[in-house]
């Protein structure tokens, strides 16, 4: 597909939480940035004036936007570091330097430290982050430090050394900061255990933690060292407002391709991201166009070569959310929970965002292709047998059983048509049985469609749960359409599909496109029934108070009707502007007939 225009490439932007990559016409990237939102800091660029000459050249040279939508603002700082650093953009300034966010390091050690550091040593050490704050990691570590007693020195604590005596307790022993495992005063089973609950609390698994913090906390009143409770209190404070997981980056994953496919009725989209180093450094989405309703696992390997042949990716191992075997000494791997299955869940979304913006920009470019995916959608949730062009929906509108009427609306291609709608008198049903005036209106519809050889609907909408439907139908027995036409109810409470004999309703998601053709569907309905209904009442109120005058009939009540337009006006006009209309005989029937009720 074409590169669209820079207008429709903001237009169909998230308003999410990312990072925006700019490109110029011979695909060089110009420019990195975070957004806590996408599409009004991308439109931002093109809408200010600018101060800089720099920035206006940039903008100048913009002609493709590419953005990664990540879960939360901290991420798209995260991954906008690891980004500049991997391509180093001439218009970013910030970030090229070797700076880097501190991580805390578990040290490859016996009676491992704990530390904060900007350098990553392959030692076999574990590593944790990258933080955006130092002052969270220095908060984190005091709080690890008051729950568990860990060391700080940088000596060699091996068995051998500890068993010859050769170290000394130190002052942080004394001070209780330090169990002195140099001296063999705590065993290395019991460091190892605390140091498990560590890794959790650092992952943001901290419930245990609190608990013991609270504990304490409440000891300390009840002996009254209320500083010490309050030193206590604010450390649980900071600990409850930590948030240390992040799908951006982890050290453990290294050199991994992810990739994740889903599809709809004729196109593929698979998301691939690069993790080199913990970090995601490259993301990019492949749309593929179905020939024989390909499956996703076929789609998934035909764009898995594709595409790490055209990024010359040679990470040995593939993470996806499909099962997927082809023939490769790839290590393919579906992470099912963790941080592996964060970034596919990161990569699959998306894809879904790749997916969205293709269908914002076809609606804008080629309102054909977006009309005929609209209509194929439908006909696949609903399982049609042939794709619903033309959809009719009904709706029966009445107050306490008074002016019952019904509206059905036209729907071509997925949009109103506006000029079909028909309104209906229901004249057969006597009260407020809203079964039995769906039943008339259907029946009047298609009698008349058929009589009249118009074409029939594919798909017929009733407003109403099993009730309503089963009426429609019982027109459609007595006209021989049941099967002709699809037909289905919907009620509105938990927008629940109702199908001819199938107690079974089906559920489509909140979100999906056809839900919301059906939901415009029958507020369309509801909206226009409501207004002839209204307009109904209004006029039969206006009627029923002319025809208590003696001596005019229903030609005078017209002639006023269509000069006044409203009960009000011809309330409010003078013996002269009636006699004009009506003549002075008439004209003073009514005059003295809205004098008498003035009166009374």
């Amino acid at each position: 597909m074409k590169t669209p225009s820079l207008e429709i490439q903001i237009k169909t932007l998230p308003a999410s939480a990312g990072v925006y990559q700019f490109y110029d016409t011979e695909e060089k990237l110009l420019y990195v940035g975070k957004a806590k939102n996408l599409k009004k800091r991308v439109r931002s660029y093109f809408t200010k004036t600018h101060d800089h000459n720099r920035t206006r050249l940039l903008v100048k040279k913009i002609s493709r936007i590419k953005h990664i939508v990540v879960s939360s603002e901290m991420d798209a700082l995260l991954l906008e570091n690891n980004l500049i650093k991997t391509y180093q953009p001439r218009y970013n300034v910030m970030l090229k330097d070797d700076k880097t966010y501190p991580w805390l390091c578990i040290k490859n050690e016996a009676f491992p430290r704990i530390f904060l550091t900007r350098k990553m040593i392959r030692d076999g050490s574990e590593y944790f982050g990258p933080f955006t704050s130092v002052k969270t990691v220095r908060a984190l570590l005091d709080l690890i430090k008051a729950l568990y007693p860990l060391r700080t020195c940088k000596y060699d604590l091996s068995q051998e050394k500890i068993a010859r005596q050769k170290y000394k307790v130190c002052l942080e022993y004394h001070l209780g900061n330090c169990a002195a495992p140099c001296v063999g005063k705590m065993a290395t089973d019991e460091y190892n255990n605390n140091l498990q609950v560590i890794r959790q609390i650092i992952k943001g698994n901290f419930k245990n933690a609190l608990k013991l913090f609270k504990e304490k906390m409440v000891q300390h009143a009840e002996a009254m060292e209320f500083e010490a409770a309050q030193l206590i209190k604010e450390k649980i404070n900071i600990l409850e407002n930590y948030q240390a997981k992040t799908t951006v980056v982890n050290a453990k994953i290294d050199n991994v391709d992810v990739f994740t496919v889903f599809s709809d009725e004729t196109y593929g989209y698979i998301n691939f991201l690069q993790i080199a180093h913990g970090a995601i450094i490259r993301s990019h989405t492949l749309e593929i166009k179905k020939k024989l309703d390909e499956t996703d696992a076929q789609l998934l390997a035909l764009a898995l070569i594709e595409i790490r042949q055209r990024f010359d990716s040679i990470s040995p191992t593939v993470y996806t959310n499909i099962p997927l075997k082809i023939n490769t000494d790839l290590e393919i791997l579906q992470p099912k929970i963790g941080d592996k299955k964060a970034l596919i869940d990161l990569s699959l979304r998306n894809a879904k965002y790749f997916r969205m913006e293709r269908f914002k920009q076809i609606k804008i470019v080629d309102p054909e292709r977006h009309e005929k995916r609209i209509v194929n959608q439908i006909k696949s949730d609903l399982r049609l047998a042939v794709a619903p062009q033309h959809i009719e929906c009904f709706d029966n509108s009445n107050i306490q059983g008074t002016n019952p009427v019904a509206a059905c609306v036209v729907f071509r291609n997925g949009k109103p048509s506006k000029k079909e709608y028909r309104h209906y008198n229901i004249k057969t049903v006597v009260g407020p049985d809203d079964f039995a005036s769906m039943e008339e209106v259907v029946y009047r519809r298609y009698k008349r469609l058929r009589d009249e050889a118009q074409p029939l609907p594919q798909l017929i909408v009733i407003d109403g749960g099993k009730g309503q439907l089963s009426a429609a139908l019982k027109s459609l027995d007595a006209l021989e359409l049941r099967g002709k036409i699809a037909i289905i109810g919907i009620a509105k409470r938990l927008e629940e599909l109702f199908f001819p004999n199938d107690p079974i309703p089906l559920y489509l998601d909140k979100k999906s496109e056809t839900l919301k053709v059906i939901q415009q569907l029958r507020n369309e309905a509801h909206r226009f029934g409501i207004s002839f209904h209204r307009n109904k009442r209004s006029k039969s109120a206006l009627v029923s108070e002319l025809d208590q005058i003696q001596g005019i009939g229903p030609k005078t009540r017209a002639q006023l009707l269509k000069v006044f337009k409203s009960l009000k006006r011809i309330k409010e006009a003078t013996p002269e502007e009636l006699t004009a209309v009506v003549g002075p005989k008439k004209a003073k029937l009514f005059f003295e007939a809205f004098q008498k009720n003035t009166t009374n």
